[in-house]
């Protein structure tokens, strides 16, 4: 739609100008840094850092219900630069100019009602946000969107001749990033991921490759791989791309402002399941209910289910236990959250210590649950991914222990889309896991291709048909 045919009072706010001031901020210092330079640690005390528009009091002038006309009218425009995470432009990432907006297609994934049949073995209807279906098939996009647009404005307005983007990854960060960095002048823009050996699926490992990145694979686990690139980080002139960057969480704010808006902002008795890896996505989504709330356009902040694996479960003991320790990790299936140390904890901890205090709750599930979720899930219509299966089997567990209640409305994030996953699926079906899994197939979950002759005659045997 075009701008003069929407209301004319709404007109002059829907083409964005405001540009914020945007810092980046240590959580724990509060010290200010400019965005001159690819910062992920405070330069004086070594914590993480946030990005805060230090005007965005500013925002707070606009009613709550005029900012939702503004981002709903301004879905309807063809602006291109718009279309993605940047519609929520002045809450997002103001100082970003539209001119250096890179969109690929990311954000505005759909809520998809649960099927009455697993509505029913869950215990209540829900609605699954699937992240799935953004370009490189997982909710990492989001962040990239955000993450590739700096590094684009960098290079116009820095004057940077050469850059190097590099990240760690259990797969869905390196396709992303991969992705998105190829999207850029190849004779600036140099694209490299550390995977650790073996522990990435096929389909996840083509992605990178795919898209032209250098990739490097080591022994261990995606905590070894995190190290390596940190130490790089702090070493070399290297852009570091994952959730540690927060400008990567700037980016997957997003997918709060869209629940929002799909829901018709009412956030009262809302309660958002996510599952939790690296903690980027957690710390972003709580973030971005909070921006919402600050300026008035939802009326409360939602509950947040936090779900974890028993074999990957930092955040869910110390939500239990009062104490964070690192953990161990063991084979998962969820093997995007695969992560003993995550490494936006501290962000996660001081949000629930300042906003969700009584609102952040977790659950730690056992490897069958997840699969079986997943399964479950797919078998009625959904394209859920490991992670999605996790969060479902993490609402029917809470439900058990009265967590959540039926009277909620609740949204689980799938992360990423089933086919990234399908050599679990695959494994489950031929009963071939490896031990450490601690999965036993059962027989009602497991589908397999039947082989018959080539007739008419045999395949209507089969299936038992009857004449006309």
């Amino acid at each position: 739609m075009n701008l003069e045919k929407l209301p004319l009072p709404i007109q002059k706010l829907l083409i964005p100008e405001y540009s914020g001031d945007v810092v980046y901020e240590c959580i724990a210092c509060s010290a200010p840094y400019a965005l001159d330079q690819f910062l992920y640690t405070c330069p004086q005390c070594k914590s993480l850092l946030r990005l805060k528009d230090q005007r965005f009091h500013e925002l707070k002038k606009i009613d709550g219900t005029v900012w939702r006309e503004i981002f709903d009218y301004r879905h309807m425009l063809r602006e291109e630069a718009l279309q993605g995470i940047f519609l929520f432009k002045e809450l997002l990432f103001p100082s970003i100019p539209l001119q250096d907006v890179i969109y690929l297609g990311e954000g505005h994934t759909p809520l998809v009602r649960s099927n009455p049949e697993l509505s029913s073995i869950v215990a209540m209807e829900f609605f699954v946000k699937n992240d799935g279906l953004n370009p490189s098939a997982s909710f990492k996009d989001r962040g990239m969107a955000s993450a590739i647009s700096f590094i684009n404005y960098s290079i116009r307005t820095r004057g940077l001749t050469e850059v190097l983007g590099i990240c760690a990854s259990t797969g869905d960060t390196s396709a992303a990033a991969a992705l998105y960095l190829s999207y850029l002048d190849k004779k600036i823009v140099r694209s490299v991921v550390l995977l650790p050996k073996g522990r990435v699926t096929p389909q996840q490992l083509s992605q990178p490759l795919g898209s032209g990145a250098t990739v490097i694979e080591i022994p261990g686990v995606f905590d070894d791989c995190m190290k390596i690139v940190e130490q790089l980080a702090e070493r070399y002139q290297v852009c570091l791309l994952n959730s540690k960057n927060p400008i990567r969480i700037m980016g997957q704010k997003s997918y709060a402002y869209e629940i929002a808006q799909q829901l018709e902002y009412n956030t009262r008795e809302l309660v958002v399941v996510v599952p939790v890896g690296n903690a980027g996505n957690v710390t972003a989504i709580m973030e971005g209910f909070i921006d919402l709330y600050s300026l008035d356009i939802i009326p409360a902040l939602p509950l947040i289910l936090a779900v974890q694996s028993v074999h990957a479960n930092p955040v869910a003991t110390w939500r239990s236990t009062g104490t964070y320790t690192p953990v161990s990790v063991k084979p998962s299936v969820a093997q995007a959250a695969m992560i003993g140390d995550p490494v936006s904890f501290p962000k996660v901890k001081k949000l629930v210590e300042d906003y969700y205090a009584e609102a952040f709750l977790t659950v730690d599930l056992q490897e069958q649950d997840i699969i079986e979720g997943m399964l479950e899930a797919n078998r009625h219509g959904h394209v859920v991914c490991t992670q999605g299966g996790e969060s479902i089997a993490g609402l029917k567990k809470a439900l058990s222990q009265g967590i959540v209640k039926k009277n909620q409305t609740v949204v689980v994030d799938s992360t990423a889309h089933q086919l990234k996953f399908s050599n679990f699926q695959e494994m489950y079906f031929q009963k071939n896991f490896p031990g450490g899994y601690n999965i036993c197939p059962q027989d009602t979950f497991i589908n397999k291709p039947v082989q018959l002759e080539a007739s008419s005659a045999a395949v209507a045997q089969y299936l038992h048909l009857k004449e006309k």
